[in-house]
């Protein structure tokens, strides 16, 4: 599988080779907007607040659309819980927004509430931004869906913007992100709460960071990411598609990566077919194949126009590799 780190199945390793440091080590506030998911919150609160990592660790749970729990907070030495309310624009951007405003730590990570961070992760991410070339830093990902695990890690170092247009990258997944908080208040600047539904917003913020400074990415898969198939019901692929187009009107560095276009043009088509709306379909899906005529995405959105297959099928074969549309 292209893109994936060669030891699926095998437990990370625990970062072993972190520079010596002349000072503290840099405190790092988490961001876990929460919606009505207790029981995988706590693994992820877990997760955490269990790092081996020497410095100071704040996590801010951000409840969105959904009544705060005041007995999640805690306090024990360098750990500590915060527990706020989503007061800006509901969904998952506003969310993360309220966590990145209330931060206080040198670096600010998201974390999803149905991920965890597995053993390892804050450290070796922490060493891959000491040498101060990146602003923000990834790693792979160890993809969970139904009864299957896939590893997912992208062999290399640094991310470049080129790279992002061409491919999503899913292995670099708002998760993993740890982005230096200076950078992100005064340069990339807060997720953006204008797509429509929140959809992609991580990989719109990873373009807009990516404009500045190329990515740096930890290659092996420290974040364990649940994909869950009540994630796409059917009424989501309008908003899916109506995000999309947006996303391609904001980026026009798009057109000077035609495979990149093509690819999310596909995903247009798909999610039209998907939502039933087929003469929209045919128009992207031809968009699509104009762009880069070896673009699957737009063949399997004319299969599910045609009503050869279904699209939720096509989804759960797909995430059963640990991919996506």
């Amino acid at each position: 599988m292209s893109g994936t780190y060669p030891g699926a199945g095998e437990a990370p390793e625990r970062s072993t080779n972190a520079p010596e440091r002349s000072g503290p080590a840099p405190t790092v506030s988490a961001v876990v907007p929460t919606r009505d998911r207790p029981e995988l919150l706590a693994r992820a609160i877990r997760g955490i607040l269990d790092q081996d990592y020497p410095g100071t660790i704040e996590v801010l749970v951000v409840f969105d659309r959904s009544e705060p729990d005041p007995g999640l907070e805690t306090i024990d030495g360098r750990r500590s819980v915060r527990v706020l309310r989503n007061d800006r624009t509901p969904g998952l951007a506003g969310a993360r927004n309220t966590g990145i405003l209330a931060a206080t730590g040198d670096l600010v990570a998201f974390c999803d509430d149905d991920d965890e961070w597995l053993p390892g992760k804050l450290a070796a991410q922490v060493a891959a931004l000491d040498d101060g070339a990146a602003e923000l830093v990834c790693c792979g990902i160890r993809v969970r869906y139904a009864d299957r695990e896939v590893d997912r890690a992208l062999a290399t170092s640094r991310v470049a913007l080129a790279a992002l247009l061409r491919d999503r990258l899913t292995e670099l997944h708002p998760s993993t992100f740890v982005i230096r908080r200076n950078a992100l208040l005064d340069g990339i600047g807060l997720v953006d709460e204008e797509i429509p539904g929140s959809y992609a917003e991580d990989y719109e913020f990873l373009l807009r960071a990516a404009r500045r400074r190329p990515l740096a990415n930890v290659p092996r898969p420290y974040a364990l990411v649940r994909w869950h198939r009540r994630s796409y019901f059917a009424q989501r692929w309008g908003t899916i598609s109506t995000a999309l187009q947006w996303l391609l009107d904001r980026y026009p560095e798009f057109a000077s990566q035609p495979a990149g276009a093509a690819r999310v043009s596909g995903q247009i088509a798909f999610a039209n077919a998907a939502s039933g709306d087929t003469r929209s379909a045919l128009r992207w899906a031809g968009r699509t194949l104009a762009r880069n005529p070896r673009e699957p995405r737009a063949y399997l959105a004319l299969a599910v126009a045609s009503r050869a297959v279904r699209a939720d099928v096509v989804v759960r074969a797909l995430h059963r590799r640990g991919r996506g549309i």
